[in-house]
């Protein structure tokens, strides 16, 4: 049996405790619930007891020989970080093209070339499956350095039902072999493949008849996912995608308006997606239709940063009442980073988030996004022992000095696994 864990004397300990069910938006973005002094007792895999340190030692002070005692004077204290949108896994890599943005070729310039998604299409083809598990779990390791512990994966670098189904089974024994909790998420639509290039309704239609029933049959996902996006699939296509998803069980995600505006986020309201990804370009109305439809808005700084774009509208985002995650995305081409501090850093200088909505944006938000709410993203009893302790003493102080990982120590289920 795994020893307890009594933390004790955090500088802040950031909860995000809340009664509400759902989703923050506005002004409950804001509200983390912090314990000055803070306590928390962890045991069975579970969060015991939180409270401050005068309280959980009236509970438990005749149990202290049974627990490992952590001092946290002068740390900060937080949930597990949350990633609701990763490409996590994959085979090889794409430096070269980094290289070629660098001198001016534009994402759908390199895709269309044979580059882009159709280059790790090819290597993940090549890839065993063994392979992509080594590959996969080397970035589940950064992921875990970086205090995420829990994150979606998609798959979408088959574009072949082999392949997209080696993905979605690298994911579930990951699952099994590693610490961090995988969230499946299906997204065969991620590209037109080259054989079906001026044949795009019959890969959607291979998509619809012959992998969605495939992936629901073996329970290999949870949400289904479509690239509606002006040379990928249009919003005709996506939403005949994302329909047929709902079919069979799975939830549909949608990579969003992220190149040029397509009413992809309109669409994200209108099937009913629990997240629309991306956003760099939604428009006004696609805001107001996913506020009024609490469809949770995914941003990804990292990836418009790399791609040299100006992020998404996440200040008016959550103005308008749109409840907003945060992501690495990770992924070998637009974004190859596993570091959400990183990212939360960037929501608050790119997108004009507060250092207290970031937060809640990568811990209780994204939890939301991925349906983990109830396991994750705050801390409260009955919920996982996912905690991290950083190296400073505030929530502020984490999103200021930026660039640093400030990882000291990482519980998942209570487990030691970073520290």
């Amino acid at each position: 049996m795994v020893k307890a864990v009594w933390i004790k004397h955090a500088s802040q300990l950031v909860t995000l405790a809340n009664k509400a069910k759902g989703p923050r938006i506005k002004d409950a973005m804001s509200e983390l619930a912090i314990i000055e002094g803070g306590s928390i007792w962890l045991e069975n895999g579970i969060i015991q007891a939180v409270g401050t340190t005068e309280e959980l030692e009236a509970l438990y002070k005749q149990r202290e020989i049974d627990a490992e005692i952590i001092d946290a004077t002068g740390y900060l204290v937080t949930p597990g970080l949350v990633d609701p949108h990763t490409h996590v896994a994959f085979g090889g890599s794409r430096e070269r093209e980094f290289e070629m943005r660098l001198k001016g070729a534009t994402y759908m310039e390199i895709m269309n070339s044979g580059g882009g998604i159709h280059a790790t299409t090819q290597m993940t083809r090549d890839a065993t499956e063994d392979e992509l598990v080594r590959q996969t779990s080397n970035r589940l390791d950064s992921f875990l350095a970086h205090g995420v512990t829990t994150i979606e994966g998609k798959s979408g670098y088959g574009l072949d039902l082999e392949t997209e189904l080696k993905q979605l089974l690298v994911m579930k024994r990951l699952q099994d072999e590693h610490p961090i909790d995988i969230v499946p998420t299906f997204m065969g639509a991620h590209a037109v493949p080259v054989a079906f290039k001026g044949r795009e309704d019959e890969y959607v239609d291979l998509i619809i008849n012959e992998m969605l029933p495939v992936v629901a049959k073996e329970k290999l996902a949870k949400f289904n996912d479509v690239f509606c996006e002006v040379g990928v699939f249009t919003p005709e296509q996506s939403e005949r995608i994302l329909e047929a998803g709902k079919s069979f069980g799975l939830i549909p995600k949608i990579h969003a308006d992220e190149i040029e505006p397509y009413h992809g986020a309109e669409l994200s309201a209108k099937v009913g997606a629990i997240s629309a990804e991306h956003l760099l370009k939604a428009s006004d109305d696609g805001i107001k239709a996913m506020a009024k439809q609490e469809v949770i808005a995914c941003l990804l700084p990292a990836t418009a940063l790399y791609l040299r774009e100006n992020a998404a509208k996440g200040r008016a985002m959550i103005d308008a009442g749109v409840p907003v995650a945060i992501s690495t995305d990770c992924n070998p081409g637009s974004s190859p980073t596993t570091s959400m501090p990183l990212v939360m850093n960037l929501a608050c200088i790119s997108m004009h988030l507060t250092p207290a909505e970031s937060l809640c944006a990568a811990t209780y938000n994204a939890a939301c996004a991925i349906q983990m709410e109830d396991k994750v993203g705050s801390l409260e009893v009955g919920k996982q022992a996912d905690v991290v302790l950083w190296n400073v003493q505030s929530y502020q102080q984490l999103q200021y000095l930026f660039g640093v990982n400030h990882v000291k120590t990482v519980w998942k289920k209570g487990l030691k696994v970073v520290g």
